[in-house]
């Protein structure tokens, strides 16, 4: 039987013929997963071989990455934080900025909420960060589609933490009115415009939920509304927090200054903030 060494030669080969990124990385974690370890357990395992039952997992995973389908569906698990989630074609895959935007979140909350809100909760990610970080705060989670809300409940249940996290069946604007009052509003919703779209790498643009990636008016259409509409719902001071497209921040920042409440203006400051590679990704707003 082959050893863990040659595979992995022949898979990053393999790999790299067919223009997969990185395939050298890609191959050593499609490895990793078949073996059942950890990424960096397979250097000290080079010389083992694989078993049949091994080689025919990795065959069929290998197959399917040649195909260009996301490696954390194949492997139906992704992590995010110090947690791990069932991923698959029901949402999104998490991103490190969506990390990101959770830590940015737990920098600028002092003092936990007593309700907080995850928009389009996907795999549940942002809600279960929450829910985690801040053990006596009320989590709602939502989502427009009901095959995605079972994902993320069932990754709540793997956590424990499904009778911490209310999943509800909804879209915004419309029936957020209907969901309470929150101190903290968190969303990662479409943002991609239609050319983005069409440009992006086979993996997002054959795999990944259309519905989840891509808004009307230049990507801008669903922060605009969320921005309008969560007012309503943001307690006094409370913070709204969304993860964005690069070209967003000026036309979010007047939409924000625009919005009013009951005839005053709805926001008391704004907020852009850059993601790791120095970018601006993050806009964040307070209510009055």
């Amino acid at each position: 039987m082959p050893t863990v060494l040659e595979v992995l030669q022949k898979t990053t080969q393999f790999l790299a013929n067919r223009d997969i990124p990185q395939a050298k990385l890609e191959s050593e974690l499609l490895i990793a997963t078949a073996l059942g370890c950890r990424r960096l357990d397979l250097f000290l395992r080079f010389e083992q071989s694989l078993t049949e039952a091994q080689l025919t997992t990795l065959r069929d995973h290998v197959a399917r990455r040649g195909r260009r389908e996301p490696r954390q569906y194949i492997a139906g698990r992704t992590g995010f934080l110090d947690f791990e989630v069932t991923c698959d074609r029901r949402a999104l895959i998490p991103r490190p900025e969506t990390e990101e935007l959770a830590e940015l979140i737990f920098a600028r909350v002092t003092t936990p909420p007593a309700a907080a809100l995850d928009l389009g909760t996907g795999t549940g990610v942002l809600a279960l960060a929450m829910a985690r970080r801040w053990p006596d705060c009320k989590v709602t989670a939502i989502d427009a589609d009901e095959n995605t809300l079972a994902l993320a409940r069932s990754n709540a249940t793997a956590l424990g933490l499904a009778d911490r996290i209310t999943f509800s069946c909804s879209r915004w604007p419309e029936g957020l009115t209907q969901l309470g009052s929150f101190g903290v509003i968190a969303a990662n919703p479409p943002y991609l415009t239609e050319e983005e779209w069409t440009t992006a790498a086979p993996e997002v643009r054959d795999w990944e939920p259309r519905a989840a990636l891509v808004a009307d008016e230049h990507g801008l259409a669903d922060l605009r509304a969320i921005v309008q509409a969560a007012p309503a719902i943001l307690e006094s001071g409370g913070l709204l927090a969304l993860e964005t497209g690069l070209a967003h921040h000026a036309p979010l920042s007047e939409i924000a200054t625009a919005t009013t409440l009951g005839g005053r203006l709805a926001y008391a400051k704004t907020e852009s903030a850059r993601d790791l590679s120095r970018r601006d990704r993050f806009f964040l707003a307070w209510r009055a």
